[in-house]
């Protein structure tokens, strides 16, 4: 018993020695970093994550950052699949404002939030528009707002799915209105830009990295961005915000963050973080988030601890406007 005892102490000594060799040596020479976007490929967090990876790539000492698109479930089957992986620093996750909405969205959600995953820092900060099919009737917010009146009842209004960023926009926007829309949920920004660009639905509140550019090209009516203040993106800089349509206190503001599995060792979270934060000063990643009408965190937020204090002030501010709205994505 005493000798198999001995063997099992070495073992473990071992193994310990080796997890820690490992976390040291992060990242393996030529061995494939993996980032899951718990949204569908083409959209709005895709984007960001693309760039991301691209920004991060060097400073990860040259090896792949890859893209794994798996969508579903308001944002959770992606998030679990990472909160399920090995913690070695080589499957992380970019997810957006959707971190703090599934604890009220999503029923039997398989994991906690807050305890199921490190927090590796805060990624930009994203504005959202309001815009209609390129036929709507409107040529800006106070003739919209006349069209909404006469046409209760037949409008159409598309989000990229349940718990979507676009989703939560509308259910405020409807909020706001006092105006019930039928809601059309799509699996994904891309074909539901599709259908608004081809005028089977109505209207869509979505982040600036995916609208940004259809606006330029003047493939949609914009109305109104979700900010305080106006934004300084050439496509967006002539729109005015929702309050000064006159939507007093209606202020969204999408957001993207970085996790990697709890349990992933401190020296691998820190090199991680680190390559975050050179990747956030890199000129082409943030030319291509300007470009997008996103904005680049450079406060504490870049910080772990930050970053997750932040979720949980937005888990408390969305849980009770989520379970209000009775809406949960299965």
């Amino acid at each position: 018993m005493k000798k198999l005892l001995a063997i099992s102490l070495a073992c473990a000594t071992l193994l310990g020695a080796s997890l820690s060799a490992q976390a040291t040596d992060y990242p393996l020479k030529d061995k494939v970093i993996t980032i899951v976007v718990p949204f569908a490929a083409g959209g709005p967090t895709d984007r960001v994550a693309r760039d991301l990876a691209e920004a991060m790539r060097k400073p990860l000492g040259g090896n792949s950052v890859i893209i794994d698109s798996a969508a579903g479930a308001g944002g959770s089957i992606g998030a679990n699949k990472v909160a399920k992986a090995a913690p070695d620093g080589y499957t992380l996750l970019v997810h957006h404002i959707g971190m703090s909405t599934m604890p009220g969205l999503v029923r039997n959600i398989p994991f906690k939030v807050e305890s199921d995953f490190e927090y590796l820092g805060m990624i930009n900060d994203v504005p959202m528009t309001l815009i209609g099919k390129p036929t709507l009737p409107a040529a800006n917010y106070k003739e919209l707002s006349a069209w909404l009146t006469a046409n209760k009842g037949k409008i159409n209004l598309g989000n990229a799915g349940v718990g979507s960023a676009s989703h939560l926009c509308g259910l405020l926007f409807q909020n706001a209105v006092q105006i019930d829309m039928t809601t059309v949920p799509y699996k994904g920004t891309a074909p539901a830009m599709t259908d608004l660009i081809g005028g089977q639905i109505d209207l869509m509140c979505d982040q600036t990295t995916n609208t940004s550019t259809q606006i330029d090209a003047k493939k949609v009516k914009a109305f109104a961005v979700t900010t305080g203040k106006r934004l300084t993106t050439p496509a967006l800089k002539d729109l005015p915000t929702m309050q000064e349509s006159g939507l007093k206190g209606f202020e969204v503001t999408i957001w993207h963050g970085l996790y990697a599995p709890k349990g992933t060792p401190a020296d691998v979270l820190a090199k991680i973080n680190a390559a975050l934060k050179v990747a956030l000063k890199d000129p082409e990643f943030i030319k291509k988030q300007e470009g997008l009408g996103a904005v680049v965190v450079t406060d504490k937020r870049m910080e772990p601890a930050e970053h997750k204090k932040f979720v949980a002030a937005e888990i408390a501010k969305w849980t009770p406007i989520i379970k209000a709205a009775g809406v949960y994505a299965d």
